[in-house]
């Protein structure tokens, strides 16, 4: 059963993709406080769980694998309506979810207990949560300290989003000295060019004393000059700059590898392909993460939603190098239920209607104009083109 929208989706959907969070990269961060909730708790099982704007994300768990559902057929999805923990006694009883899978299994669920994970600025980026078999009655005394695991997870979220963005600034620093090195490699040239050229002319005067100075100039104008040399070769000489790739890089291959370990599974549960190609000569050159992840993981997401069973989403990535930036294109396209132009204007205004998907899946609404917010963030642009009951592609091209 579909939840309400909370109030604040929007802007707690932005907060969410600006944490930059890898969801297939947390469960080491949050491992030891499932562990802690369940044997607090008295139940079988814990989990740490993000909810996007299609997915719920199991990003660490205790007694159960992590894993995804779709944000639907989850308890979770109500659990970030509310400002205190939210109960669910008996699921087997409850209308809301006593027809999803986890209450028809073999070993269904009984008990359910979400705390929020709520941010400083009141958005509930998703829930830490206790489950059982058994019904089970906790006290408040327990519920009070998985508030507060529920806050930790909260500041180690926080953490992850700091370092994200200190490498990040790191990164920009980096390019911004390259680019420093190249814009002042011409002048110094010119520097040494005219020192070699008066100490040349000087050395037939008894020009003692501007010979030192000029010579000083020359050596230091050579130094400076080695410098910027040194740092354009470890920017462009690929046995340097592409022997390895930092944490806050990517390179074509890596992201098409991610894409694949994060959104294979989810087309998986409908039966839809989900093929990623890199395109042109620069598939192992590094370039900085930004909101890649968030941007292509939406649209994945949204494009495996409206293709039909036994279709095909195919991504498309490329990089092109220039002189002074460079650019990744993504292209995402589906053979899904299209779009009208007006659905389409509507989505690049920033207008959000939810619509049902392929199978019956409830959309949230939220998820392409994520998109186009994070685009514009990046100072990139996105074209969409589709027709009604063929196609829909979605091309987004952003300066990296």
């Amino acid at each position: 059963m579909k939840a309400p929208l909370p109030s604040n989706e929007l802007k707690r959907l932005l907060e969410l993709n600006d944490y930059g969070l890898v969801y297939d990269e947390l469960e080491d961060h949050f491992k030891d406080l499932t562990a802690l909730a369940a044997k607090i708790a008295g139940t079988e099982f814990s989990l740490v769980n993000i909810i996007d704007s299609y997915t719920q994300w199991s990003v660490a768990a205790e007694g159960m694998e992590t894993g995804q559902i779709p944000r639907e057929n989850s308890i979770c999805q109500f659990t970030i309506l509310e400002d205190r923990p939210f109960e669910v006694s008996n699921i087997l009883e409850d209308r809301r979810f006593k027809d999803e899978g986890f209450a028809v299994d073999e070993k269904a669920l009984k008990y359910y207990l979400g705390i929020p994970l709520q941010t400083e600025d009141g958005n509930n980026l998703g829930a830490l949560c206790v489950l059982d078999t058994e019904l089970k009655t906790i006290d408040d005394s327990k519920i009070d300290m998985l508030k507060i695991i529920a806050d930790e997870v909260v500041n180690r979220l926080v953490l992850i989003k700091k370092m994200h963005h200190m490498e990040e600034e790191a990164a920009k620093a980096k390019e911004a000295a390259k680019k420093v090195a190249h814009d002042i490699r011409g002048p110094l040239g010119g520097i040494l060019g005219l020192s070699q050229l008066i100490k040349d002319k000087g050395g037939k005067a008894d020009l003692t004393e501007t010979l030192q100075v000029v010579d000083y100039i020359f050596n230091s104008s050579q130094a400076l000059l080695d410098l910027t040399d040194q740092i354009l070769l470890d920017a462009l000489i690929p046995s340097k700059a592409y022997k390895e790739v930092s944490q806050d890089e990517y390179t074509l291959n890596i992201f098409k590898g991610k894409l694949l370990s994060l959104y294979v599974p989810q087309g998986s549960q409908k039966g839809v392909k989900l093929d990623v190609m890199v395109a042109g000569e620069n598939a192992d050159v590094p370039f900085l993460k930004g909101k890649l992840l968030q941007i292509v993981g939406n649209l994945i997401s949204n494009a495996i939603k409206f293709t039909p069973k036994g279709k095909e989403v195919k991504v498309i990535l490329s990089l092109a190098l220039g002189n002074r930036s460079n650019e990744i294109s993504v292209t995402v396209k589906d053979n899904g239920v299209g779009m009208s132009k007006e659905k389409i204007d509507a989505i690049l205004a920033g207008q959000s209607e939810s619509t049902t998907g392929t199978e019956g899946e409830r959309g949230f609404g939220f998820g392409l104009p994520v998109v186009r917010q994070l685009v514009a963030d990046q100072g990139g642009r996105m074209i969409i083109e589709s027709v009604e009951n063929e196609f829909s592609e979605f091309r987004v091209t952003l300066p990296c």
